[in-house]
């Protein structure tokens, strides 16, 4: 079998390993030949069937893919390793829309769990919450319809935020609720007022000026074309695909 164009170190597999569901019966495919294909596709926007044949069987990657997003590998991988740095000193807030493919758009919304797609000016789309650290890297990820709210998003991933001494966000999240949230739990919030707030709260300017780390986070993940452009149908593979993104370009290290 030739050489995959892109294959995970050993470095990186011992990292990874642990993380991974136990394989009961018939031994699993080569989980770092099979790992590796799902980042290629990811990474380059590929159909499953257009995997190079050197990562084996499209279909083994595939359905690689999708049992391991439904147990939540994905997810817990990008957790366990975000968590390994210990609480970031500093957090930062913000979010961005990805657009959905017509074929992600295309499925009738049925069942319990929602399709976190939405309707917006730019057209249907996900909406991607991100909580980041002082260096950029994301610790917090949360999906949503595109046409939710900022303070929504916010609100949902509070309680998952780390602790920190402050938190950088744009005018999006400047709500009373949430600067009172936020300093409850001892963080001290670096939010420009709206124009609309009638008594102006000041904020560190040469602080808020590290927001663009934030801003760089999300750059990086959309050049991954299966995140710029939501080709899933199912919220939780697309989810996944996000956060693997996320471990492999910010966590997982050479």
């Amino acid at each position: 079998m030739p050489t995959p164009p892109f294959l995970l170190t050993t470095a990186q597999m011992r990292r990874l390993s642990p993380h991974f569901p136990l394989s009961h019966g018939i031994a699993r495919v080569d989980d770092r030949r099979v790992l590796s294909g799902i980042i290629y596709v990811i990474r380059n926007g590929l159909q499953w069937r257009d995997a190079p044949a050197a990562y084996g069987p499209h279909k083994t990657l595939y359905n690689r893919f999708v049992r391991w997003s439904r147990m939540g590998v994905f997810d817990r991988i990008f957790a366990a390793l975000s968590a390994e740095g210990g609480p970031p000193e500093r957090l930062m807030i913000d979010s961005t829309h990805l657009k959905a493919h017509r074929t992600a758009a295309s499925l009738l919304k049925r069942g319990l769990f929602p399709r976190c797609i939405g309707r917006t000016k730019g057209g249907l789309n996900s909406k991607l919450h991100a909580a980041c650290d002082g260096q950029g890297r994301p610790v917090v990820l949360l999906l949503t319809e595109g046409q939710a709210s900022d303070h929504r998003g916010a609100a949902l991933m509070l309680q998952r935020l780390p602790p920190a001494r402050e938190l950088i966000g744009d005018r999006g999240y400047d709500s009373g609720r949430f600067r009172a949230d936020l300093s409850a739990r001892g963080i001290a919030p670096c939010i420009p007022s709206t124009r609309s707030r009638k008594q102006p709260i000041p904020h560190d300017a040469v602080l808020y000026r590290q927001r663009h780390r934030i801003e760089i986070m999300f750059g990086r993940l959309k050049d991954w074309r299966r995140i710029a452009m939501r080709y899933d149908r199912c919220a939780h593979t697309f989810f996944s695909a996000i956060t693997l993104a996320a471990t492999v370009i910010f966590w997982l290290g050479q």
